[in-house]
């Protein structure tokens, strides 16, 4: 704020002569003579020449006259501003009010010649702001454009206050996102450490760690393989036109999220409901499923909950109701019903085999002539993984699948149960999470430790009981019939009827006739089974000497007709 400005101030002496258009007041020098003479009155000044500023008095010139109502007078017009208190006038015609009578006093007074004076000077510090105020006069009648506002906003303004707020804004922006990446990097290792930390979790629960796998250390297995829980059920294949069956676990590992298909031959030896040794396939044939699944228990060590009896029609149903499957056949399968030699094999051999049901029938149950029976069993394995391929995940959807089917199941197995326990499986097998596995089986249809280890001890979660080889009728089998499958197709025939194999070899010569030697007379009742199992004559069984470690002896003749098994 500038100083207030003091007429008194210094050697120059002013007086008041007016008001500006926008109300300031104006000052003139007062010549040294006049300063002596007269003693400064800014009121008197008033009196005299009023308050509008003159421009005619540097140059000489009249104002033009203006008649004067207050007074009756002609009165100089002093510019072209009409200031109501210097014309004399008053809005409305009548008199101002003058509360310094000076009106009067310039009635009364002669008005005084004009001199030759200086320009006026107008100091830049306003006048006081209430000097109408202190003096008691009336507030003027000023108007807004005649003021100008050094508060009033302008264009500029508003866009520095603009600049001002998209600065900080970006500024802001910029700290929120260094606030968000700094968060999603905490979340990300969070997230992180959780799942290396589960992961490890589950190998360790599963078993899988290194040195507590099955592979590494014997108590690892044993414990994990006791903690897992597992759903097992036998599915047993019925051949209805070749009369034989092929017998295969499904088990579903619900601890470790993994399936398997376990195939089990049919020289396995059980014990019967009676005590005595048996073969899985006489179990299956003469037992039915709640023998054969308790002797498979006692055996294997296992908890079998069900029994799925599968006649090959029903195969071939399941197998166009799923739409096909796609196998790795390992031979060319002909078809049982081409009417003549030389006809188009109704399965080729390849990789990614398309089948249909009838198709899958026929590889299935397929026996090449002198091939084992595993061959034929390891065919079944391909045919049930593949149906679980394709069969629905869905529980509802795979249990209209078995529904759809109209089977007579076992009492112990439902189609909801049965549907469901499918689905699972076919959505582990969708996962690369399944595989199949044979059961190892020694030569008299026993176990042996590696099956024992690897099978049922990791696959089941059992402990392999085989009966005791003293229970069964041992007999020892040698083929002169000049044909090598012979001892094969004999081995299996003598385990399918309870008795114990043994390889006895082939003689240097073919025999024309077969014969079957027990070595004391409680052995002859023996011996004429072992005969009519093989489908020899009662005479070819005689008394003679056998060798060691053998209930009955064995040779096979030119004479022999194996059955189909």
């Amino acid at each position: 704020m500038n100083d207030r400005y003091d007429p008194g101030y210094g050697d120059d002496q002013y007086e008041l002569v007016g008001y500006d258009e926008y109300g300031r007041p104006v000052y003139r020098q007062v010549p040294a003579q006049q300063t002596q003479q007269q003693t400064y009155d800014p009121y008197a000044q008033q009196q005299q020449q009023g308050y509008g500023y003159d421009p005619y008095a540097t140059t000489g010139q009249q104002p033009p006259a203006a008649y004067d109502y207050g007074t009756g007078q002609q009165q100089p017009v002093y510019g072209s501003y009409d200031h109501p208190y210097a014309s004399g006038q008053h809005q409305g015609g009548t008199a101002p009010h003058d509360p310094y009578g000076q009106a009067a006093a310039g009635a009364g007074t002669a008005q005084q010649p004009r001199v030759a004076e200086q320009t006026a000077h107008i100091p830049q510090q306003a006048g006081p702001a209430d000097d109408e105020d202190v003096r008691g006069g009336p507030q003027r009648d000023y108007h807004t454009e005649q003021f100008a506002f050094v508060e009033d906003p302008d264009d500029n303004s508003e866009d520095v206050i603009d600049w001002l707020k998209f600065t900080e804004n970006r500024t802001e922006r910029r700290e929120e996102a260094r606030r968000r990446a700094r968060s999603r990097i905490v979340a990300l290792v969070v997230v992180l450490a959780l799942a290396a930390v589960g992961g490890v979790g589950y190998l360790w629960y599963a078993g899988k760690l290194p040195g507590l796998s099955s592979g590494d250390s014997t108590t690892g297995t044993a414990t994990a393989a006791g903690a897992q829980k597992r759903d097992v059920i036998v599915v047993h294949l019925h051949d209805t036109k070749g009369s034989g069956t092929a017998t295969a676990l499904l088990v579903d590992n619900t601890t470790t999220k993994r399936g398997t298909t376990v195939l089990l031959p049919n020289s396995l030896t059980l014990t019967s409901d009676d005590g005595t040794t048996t073969t899985l396939a006489k179990s299956v044939e003469d037992d039915g499923s709640d023998g054969t699944r308790d002797a498979l228990d006692t055996v294997l060590g296992t908890d079998i909950q069900g029994t799925w009896r599968l006649d090959t029609p029903y195969l071939e149903n399941l197998v166009n109701l799923v739409g096909n499957i796609d196998v790795d056949t390992d031979t060319d399968v002909p078809d049982p019903g081409a009417k003549k030699k030389g006809a188009a094999p109704l399965v080729n051999e390849g990789k990614a085999q398309t089948l249909s049901g009838k198709m899958a029938v026929a590889y299935a149950t397929y026996r090449a002539p002198g091939e084992a029976q595993n061959a034929q069993l390891e065919r079944f394995g391909q045919v049930l993984q593949g149906v679980l391929r394709k069969m629905s995940s869905d529980p509802q959807a795979a249990t209209t699948t078995i529904q759809t089917l109209a089977q007579i199941l076992d009492p112990s197995l439902t189609d909801k149960d049965l549907g469901t326990f499918l689905a699972g499986l076919s959505d582990l097998a969708k996962g690369g999470d399944y595989r199949t596995d044979l059961l190892p089986v020694q030569a008299d249809g026993t176990l042996s430790a590696q099956a024992s280890e690897g099978v049922v001890k990791n696959v089941l979660g059992g402990t392999a009981k085989s009966p005791d080889k003293d229970a069964a009728v041992s007999v020892s089998v040698q083929n002169a019939s000049g044909v090598k499958d012979n001892t094969e197709k004999a081995r299996v025939v003598l385990l399918n009827g309870g008795f114990t194999f043994l390889e006895g070899g082939t003689p240097g010569s073919a025999q024309a006739t077969s014969k079957v030697t027990y070595a004391d007379a409680a052995g002859k009742a023996d011996a004429a089974e072992v005969a009519k199992t093989l489908g020899l004559p009662e005479g070819s069984v005689t008394k003679g000497r056998i060798s060691a470690g053998a209930d009955v002896a064995v040779v096979l003749g030119q004479d022999y007709k194996p059955s189909s098994d």
